[in-house]
């Protein structure tokens, strides 16, 4: 039986894009449209009227910008000039149902792939609260990380395992235990070291996770150990219940090779919060006309479950601007939906060559320290040791807080004094 069209408006998915096409931008925007839903290259008897009613990709919204001689990528259609757009479609939620991976192919798919355009790139996406409400999304948030960690104000410290690779699961915990001994909240694993063979996990996580819970007995604190799960779907459900059985409290995977639906699958299966990885993320964002925008990217992440997602950090080693990592974190910190009973919000967690210095601009673009602040260097690299470094972080920080600035509170904090002459002030881009 054919569909037969509603007069009652549908719930729809809402994509918007920044285009380039040597075409006008409505037509250019009319072949999105058509490549998404029911359209094909030529008309076909299946695609009826009533059909498309029902289920063709509207085009909502188009805005058109510049204009430039020379296409922004290779393999489009010839023309004089190449225009810029603002588009907006949307999609019928029923063409789609409750899936994150067929969403994506709706959103994304092919039109990456068009020769009408030379320039393509999704900016962000609005979604019914009947999809929101169907995925399973963040299980424990900023609220049940805080507990899990024993943080209740102020950001969680954190740094990274340093050598990212090499060290042994003895070597691991040894270093485990200088950190934990110096008042970490937050470690995690380098994204470079998951299950190999010089460090297995079955091996890393109990060495680990003894040193952890032997400074619980003595302190009644258990900081927060994301351990790098990675792999395919049973491997990283037989890890994080390793990780669990072991008691540890995280988990951590690489979110880009994993895919959706393997995270949105761990999601459900797991009972500890998932700290999110974007490694690889230079290849959705680093072309301008090309790729995805992290306000898009981060909905789909947290969507699908991760708990914690990593935005880089102010004055990084990395190509990404300040304004965008400010505005990433901003994004993680924005419900999906506005529920009383709801948490839905992602940890953002800020890397990449973080000390004292960015604390206080990232504190007053950010107005929360509702994030994980996590230093390799910068915490172990304190000329007085370990615990200098992490006692120098959260004096910035609580200095910050207060409205005071490093200098002054440096004078009554003296590890917060060597790390300001220890560490040159950042680029900042």
């Amino acid at each position: 039986m054919a569909s037969q069209p509603s007069s009652v408006e549908m719930p729809r998915i809402s994509a918007s894009y920044r285009i380039e096409t040597p075409l006008d931008p409505e037509r250019a925007a009319l072949a999105m449209a058509g490549e998404q839903s029911s359209g094909t290259f030529l008309k076909l008897a299946g695609e009826t009227d009533a059909l498309r009613e029902r289920h063709a990709a509207r085009v909502d919204a188009v805005t058109a910008l510049t204009a430039c001689d020379t296409p922004s990528l290779p393999g489009c259609l010839s023309g004089d000039t190449y225009q810029q757009a603002d588009v907006t479609l949307s999609w019928p939620l029923e063409n789609i149902g409750a899936s994150l991976s067929n969403l994506m192919a709706t959103i994304l798919g092919n039109l990456t792939e068009l020769r009408e355009l030379s320039g393509f790139r999704l900016t962000d996406i609005a979604l019914p609260d009947a999809f929101i409400k169907a995925m399973p999304g963040p299980q424990f948030s900023v609220s049940g990380t805080r507990h899990l960690a024993g943080v209740d104000r102020g950001p969680l410290v954190g740094t990274i395992i340093k050598p990212s690779v090499g060290l042994s699961p003895e070597e691991t915990a040894a270093l485990v235990k200088q950190l934990v001994e110096a008042g970490i909240d937050f470690i995690k694993d380098d994204e470079l070291i998951a299950d190999p063979p010089y460090s297995p996990l079955a091996e890393r996580v109990p060495a680990v996770m003894r040193v952890i819970e032997e400074h619980a007995q003595r302190t009644g604190r258990k900081p927060m150990y994301a351990f790098n799960i990675t792999g395919d779907l049973d491997e990283m459900r037989q890890r994080h219940d390793l990780v669990r059985d072991h008691g540890g409290t995280c988990v951590m995977a690489s979110v880009n090779w994993i895919g959706m639906g393997s995270l949105t699958a761990l999601r459900r299966h797991a009972q500890l919060p998932i700290h999110g990885h974007r490694n690889g993320w230079g290849l959705f964002y680093r072309h301008p006309q090309l790729g995805i925008d992290y306000r898009a990217y981060q909905t789909l992440l947290r969507l699908a479950g991760a708990d914690h997602l990593h935005v880089n950090g102010l004055g990084s080693k990395f190509a990404e601007a300040d304004a965008s990592v400010i505005d990433s974190a901003r994004a993680c910190l924005t419900p999906l939906l506005e529920a009383p009973d709801r948490d839905d919000c992602a940890m953002p967690v800020f890397s990449s060559a973080q000390t004292i210095h960015q604390v206080p601009a990232t504190f007053a673009a950010l107005k929360s320290t509702d994030l994980i602040y996590t230093c390799g260097g910068g915490i172990m690299g304190h000329p007085d040791g370990v615990a200098s470094g992490c006692r120098g972080i959260r004096a910035a920080w609580d200095a910050t807080s207060r409205g005071i600035s490093l200098e002054e509170y440096a004078k009554q904090e003296p590890d917060l004094a060597v790390a300001l002459r220890a560490f040159s002030r950042p680029f900042s881009g």
